[in-house]
Formats: structure tokens, C-alpha cells, sequence
């Protein structure tokens, strides 16, 4: 029997995606006496509520059944996310929290009457919400996302500045980006004889039930999230968000079913974003190019009401070899919404930083940019020491050089140029950790000898229940046309969120072991089942440090006249472990090399400074790629064989897409130009301001126009 791991299976729900069968959160079939919530944000940047109503002519409106705000909202239980602690508080930390939701008969209906509520204010004052590296509220957390140490310094990075031989010594930030997926934060809620059942647009359904539990004083059992097709998350989906307990209190305090789907702009102020980062760093070397020194301090910002740190210096600890590394992390609380994750949470904003610096290190020194990487190879990790389970960057730069023809980019910038165009290459390192968290799954023989794997996991649109299917096909030794595969219901075997590339060997690992287990039996009979649990197993993994790895490659041409940046080819070369199924590999690995491009060239949320909140909160105005922005992107893997990872031998490939890919363009953009823009997006009025001062003239004496 062929094995199924490695084909490339076409996605089992496809045809029910495309021609609409597939059902989202509310997009349930109605029920009589559905009700619809539209929500309603706070209009000042920060202050108190003191009352809400309706305008006279709404109040006596008889579709609208329910005004809730903080004056009449039900109490909730203790939830450590205080942004689910909604109509709780008088208090506004920042302009777009929720300070009310209006429940009627239609849609129609509860966003008119929203759009009619008097909300009175008191104590309102200006914001404070810009970030800068020298703000008075800057502290140091205890940790960073994930668990990681806030600060780590290993020698003595400041002498060993002093005594080298080329310095590199800049600041560079990044701007705040909107997850933005096509399937906006809704949820429809459903009480029933004291149970709760929610169908919620989620990365993580037992996530979501345990949040509910606690907030309605619930057991665990009497709450079900069903979350059978999510559009796309991206990060913002990755916990539970206001929209899922907006709902359920409505529905609990009308006694119908009630759906709730939080509008475009909505989902620009309270679902979360990737916070703008200000990075400080420092690399000194020696003549031959060996690094001595490395420095990361960066700056970043979080709500007032719940505290979170993006890891964006973390990274850096893990790329190169160095005596003397140092990284921090400082944080300023500031009147904006809390930032969440965004795909590549710490390494998108860090290796651009880094891999920047690496770039200007190139070219101080006079090293090709690769052969400076190679050069600063680490034989073990030096974040921990410890041996990497498998490493293959040095594979991927010489594999990506090769095929993208490296050895025609010109070292001095500014030296090609086609018509009005000028030209550049630029190169990054792509990198990001091998996370798998523990997980059960459950595998059972139906009366009709189909065999059906069941686990909470979530597939928010990047084939996770077809690789899943796939891997459990080839531990039961059965065609993967014999298996069905359950997820996306916290009634199933609980299972971590979908979220840091960790999902296909998180769940994937239990999915083994289940199967395995119902295949130990002896025989596929019908009512066979078997249930299983990795925590032991992920617990006893060797101390190894396990990470993915790539090289980005970028061929930029600059308008001589504009300067516009158009990205004419991309190609990322990725060491990913085995690849479960080859056509949706491709697919998120240069879905991420395109959230790189929108990373670089223009994705931007702009703080409104006066009023508080973003001042484009919407895709007219914060722009994303478009077809058209991606002429030519590929992307490849070596071979890489590791058998100290989860059991089918993989490493997540939903995030390293992105890594990497934002330095390669901005790389390309100074060879193309001299001009180095370290302020991501890289946009024309960027590239101008430069111009005249960087740009070699010989590339600008036969501009037209000039």
C-alpha cells in the first residue's frame, strides 16, 4: 500500500468550500426566534461610561429585544483575558472596546439601533497611545509570549563592540498589522436546559469552552464550541475573543438563539493585531566577517488591561554564533487594544531586524551577505547549548542561491537597471521553533467498518483535516479514502489551539497514537475504539532544540521616477522536516512569503493620535496583496530527514512562510537602490527621501524626467 504521508490529497471539505455547502459560525441553519447582536464601540479614547440608551424612537421599537451594557449586563466569573471581561466596567481603556450590544429580530434591525444608542461619557481625555523607546510607562515583563525569558545576556557585548573591527549600530521598527481573515470574529450561542453550545469562528475550541466555563460558572461538560470551518485566523482566533461571550450573554438574557458577527472595522480595534515595534541593534565582527557581538533591545506596547509581549527579541538569540549576545524586551502600556498574535508572532518583526542588520554588516565588511551567514554558522544552539535535532540553513542559502541565480546580483548597489527601472537581490534567513504541545485523540470502527479519528482540532483553512486524515491512514495501514476524520468540536478528544505552526504535530502525534493503538487490536471490528493522550510523551523528549529553518530570496525593481518598490520574483528554500502533503505545503508557505511582501511594501495601521484607536480600520485603507503585487513566488524544500520530532517527522510550516521574506524585499530595495529603509513598509515617500542622497547618479543621469 502506498503510503499516504507525502502525496498530495486534495482537500477533503474543497468541493463543500466551493460551492457553499460548507457551513461558518453563523451561518447555522435559523431557528425559530433567532435574534441577531450588533455591538457598540466606544467613541472616546479613553474615559467613563456613566449611561447608554436609546434614542426615543428605538426604545419603543418592538424587534429590539435587549440593550446590554455594564449597567444591567449579567456578572461574569473570573477569566484571566481581561478583554473578555466585556460590560463589566464603567472604565473605556481605549477608543473601540465594547461598551454595549443591542439584540433585535434581524441584523437589519440591531445595527440601526446601535447606530441610535446615546452613550454619556465622563472623565474622557486624550490618548496616550504612541509608542517611542524612551516612554515613561516602559517596564520589563516577567516573560514574553510563550514563556520566553524577557532578557538573556551571555558575555560581554558592549567591550566586545568596542574592540571590533566593523559596527553595525541602528534602530529599525515595524509598523502595527491587522490579521484581517476573510471570515470576520462571530459567534452564534444557543442555551439550553443550562447547557451552553456556541458555533465560533476559534483556532482552539477546548480553548474557548474552558474560557466560557469560567466566565458563566459552568462546567467544562456543559459547554460545546463547534468550530467546523473557520476562514482563516491567522493568530487572531487563537484565544477566546469578545464576540464568543457577547453572545452567549445575550442568548442567556433573551432565552433564544442569538448570532453575532463583529463588523470589518470591528476587527481593527478588539480581536488584537501585532503590536509596532521599535528594535534597537548592534553586531560587531572582526576582519573575516566572524561576528563578536550581538545586540536586540526592543521596545513595544501592550493595553492598560491585560498585559502582552510579543517575543520579537527572542529570535535572535538562536540564528548566529556570537561570544557575546544580549536581547531584551521592554514594554509601555498605552490607552490602545490589547495586540495578540499575528502569524509569526516575534519572528516577523525580529528577523527583519536582525537579518537588516546582517545586510548592512555585509556590506560594511565587503562580504557577500550569504557567505557572511555561513560564516556565523552555530554548531549548537546558542540560546541553550543544546544540539540542534537537524539545521540545514546553510543547505537552504546555497540550494536558494543556486536557483535563483544569486551570482548575477551585482555587490554595489545601484548598478542594474532595465529601462526606468533599477534593480536589486536581497537575501534573509527564515527561522522559527518546532513547537507540539500535548494532545489526545480518540480512533473507533463503525458498524460499517469505516473508521472514524475524532480530535478538537480546528482547520482554519490550512488542510489540517486532510493531513490529519493522511497521517491517520498511514498509522492504521488503510487507504485514506477508509478513514473520517472529526475535529473542530470541543465535545471531541481536547486538543490544543491551532497556533505557532504546532498543529499537524500536535494533534498528529495523538492521531499516531490512537490509531496505532485501535490497529493493536487486533483487527478493525466494529466497536473497537481507542483513546490516547501525549503528555507523557512530549514531556520525555530529549533536550534538544528543534527548529525550522530557510533562506528568503527577493528580486525587487524600483521606479527611478516614483520610487516605487515592485517585487518582480520571490523564492523561499525551507528545511521543514517531512511534508505531510505537498500541495498544501507550497500553498502556506508562499501564503506566508506573501504576508512577508504585505509586511514590507505596505501594511500599516496607522494610530489616530488624537482620537484614539486606528485611523484606517478597514481594507480600503490598510492595504494587503492583491494577485497582482505576486507575479512570480515559489517556494521549495530540501530533503531533511528528523526523528527526534513527533512521530510522522515534520516541523510546522504555517509561519517560517513569513519570516525572513520582509528583510529579503528591504535587502533587495538597497541593492536595487543604496537607499536602506529600516521603518517597515518600505514606501515610495521612504524611498525619496533618500533618494538624492544615496542613489549612485550614474543610475539617475538617464532617468526620464530627471
Amino acid at each position: 500500500m502506498t503510503a499516504s504521508i507525502g502525496q498530495s490529497i486534495q482537500r477533503t471539505e474543497s468541493v463543500d468550500k466551493v460551492t457553499g455547502r460548507a457551513r461558518y459560525a453563523v451561518e447555522q441553519p435559523p431557528v425559530t426566534g433567532q435574534l441577531y447582536a450588533w455591538h457598540v464601540p466606544a467613541t472616546v479614547p479613553v474615559g467613563i461610561v456613566e449611561h447608554v440608551q436609546l434614542d426615543n424612537g428605538a426604545s419603543s421599537d418592538p424587534s429590539v429585544h435587549a440593550v446590554l451594557w455594564h449597567g444591567n449586563a449579567e456578572k461574569l466569573g473570573d477569566v484571566e483575558d481581561a478583554e473578555l471581561h466585556v460590560l463589566q466596567s464603567d472604565s473605556v481603556a481605549y477608543r473601540g472596546q465594547v461598551v454595549a450590544v443591542v439584540v433585535a429580530d434581524t441584523l437589519q434591525a440591531a445595527r440601526d439601533a446601535a447606530g441610535r444608542i446615546h452613550v454619556r461619557y465622563r472623565d474622557v481625555r486624550e490618548p496616550d497611545n504612541t509608542l517611542t523607546a524612551h516612554h515613561d510607562s516602559l517596564y520589563a515583563p516577567e516573560t514574553v509570549n510563550a514563556g520566553f525569558p524577557t532578557d538573556v545576556t551571555v558575555g560581554d557585548v558592549d567591550a566586545a563592540l568596542k574592540t571590533a573591527d566593523h559596527v553595525v549600530d541602528q534602530w529599525y521598527s515595524t509598523a502595527p498589522m491587522h490579521n484581517s481573515p476573510m471570515e470576520p470574529h462571530a459567534t452564534t450561542a444557543q442555551w439550553s436546559d443550562g447547557v451552553l453550545t456556541v458555533w465560533d469562528s476559534t483556532q482552539a475550541p477546548s480553548g474557548v469552552q474552558a474560557d466560557l466555563a469560567s466566565a458563566f460558572g459552568l462546567e467544562t461538560e456543559n459547554v460545546r464550541v463547534v468550530a467546523e470551518n473557520v476562514g482563516g485566523g491567522f493568530g487572531s482566533k487563537g484565544s477566546t475573543r469578545s464576540n464568543a461571550v457577547l453572545a452567549a450573554m445575550a442568548a442567556r438574557r433573551t432565552g433564544r438563539t442569538v448570532k453575532l458577527a463583529l463588523p470589518r472595522q470591528a476587527l481593527f480595534d478588539v480581536v488584537g493585531y501585532r503590536t509596532p515595534t521599535i528594535n534597537h541593534v548592534r553586531l560587531g565582527c572582526d576582519s573575516e566577517g566572524t561576528l563578536q557581538a550581538i545586540a536586540h533591545d526592543s521596545f513595544q506596547q501592550t493595553s492598560t488591561i491585560f498585559e502582552f509581549c510579543e517575543q520579537t527579541s527572542e529570535s535572535t538569540r538562536h540564528i548566529y554564533a556570537s561570544p557575546n549576545i544580549t536581547t531584551t524586551h521592554r514594554l509601555a502600556a498605552l490607552d490602545v487594544g490589547t495586540p495578540r498574535w499575528m502569524r509569526a508572532p516575534g519572528e516577523a518583526p525580529g528577523i527583519f531586524v536582525l537579518e537588516t542588520a546582517m545586510d548592512e554588516l555585509a556590506a560594511a565588511t565587503g562580504i557577500d551577505p550569504i557567505e557572511l551567514r555561513i560564516r556565523n554558522e552555530p554548531d549548537v544552539d546558542p540560546a541553550s547549548g543544546n544540539p540542534f535535532s537537524s539545521r540545514s540553513l546553510v543547505e537552504c542559502l546555497r540550494t536558494g542561491a543556486e536557483q535563483f541565480g544569486w551570482d548575477r546580483r551585482d555587490a554595489v548597489p545601484g548598478q542594474r537597471r532595465e529601462g526606468n527601472t533599477l534593480v536589486g537581490m536581497g537575501v534573509a534567513t527564515a527561522s522559527y521553533p518546532v513547537l507540539i504541545s500535548p494532545s489526545s485523540a480518540s480512533a473507533r470502527v463503525l458498524d460499517d467498518g469505516t473508521i472514524t479519528v475524532s480530535v478538537a482540532a480546528s482547520d482554519i483553512g490550512t488542510g489540517a483535516r486532510t493531513v490529519l486524515r493522511q497521517i491517520a491512514a498511514d498509522a492504521l495501514e488503510v487507504d485514506a479514502g477508509a478513514v473520517v476524520l472529526e475535529l473542530g468540536d470541543s465535545a471531541l478528544p481536547t486538543a490544543p489551539g491551532a497556533g505557532g505552526s504546532s498543529g499537524t504535530s500536535s494533534w498528529g502525534w495523538a492521531v499516531t497514537k490512537a490509531c496505532r493503538a485501535l490497529r493493536d487490536q487486533g483487527g478493525y471490528r466494529p466497536g473497537n475504539r481507542a483513546e490516547t493522550d501525549t503528555t507523557e510523551d512530549v514531556d520525555n523528549q530529549k533536550e534538544l532544540a528543534r527548529m525550522a529553518f530557510g533562506a528568503q530570496f527577493a528580486e525587487v525593481g524600483v521606479d527611478i521616477d516614483t520610487g516605487e518598490v515592485r517585487v518582480r520574483r520571490m523564492l523561499g528554500v525551507f528545511g521543514i522536516g517531512a511534508v505531510m502533503n505537498p500541495r498544501l505545503a507550497r500553498s502556506q508557505l508562499i501564503g506566508g512569503m506573501t504576508f512577508g511582501l504585505g509586511m514590507a511594501l505596505m501594511e500599516n495601521g496607522i494610530t489616530d493620535h488624537e482620537f484614539g484607536g486606528f485611523a484606517n480600520h478597514d481594507l480600503a485603507e490598510y492595504h494587503i496583496p492583491a494577485c497582482a503585487d505576486v507575479t512570480d513566488i515559489e517556494a521549495v524544500w530540501i530533503e531533511e530527514v528528523d526523528t527526534e520530532l513527533a512521530p510522522m517527522g515534520g516541523k510546522g510550516i504555517g509561519e517560517i512562510g513569513t519570516v525572513g521574506s520582509p528583510a529579503a524585499i528591504g535587502n533587495a530595495v538597497y541593492n536595487a537602490t543604496g537607499v536602506r529603509v529600516r521603518d517597515l513598509p518600505i514606501t515610495l515617500d521612504k524611498v525619496l527621501e533618500q533618494w538624492s542622497d544615496q542613489v549612485p547618479q550614474a543610475a539617475l543621469d538617464h532617468s526620464t524626467g530627471r
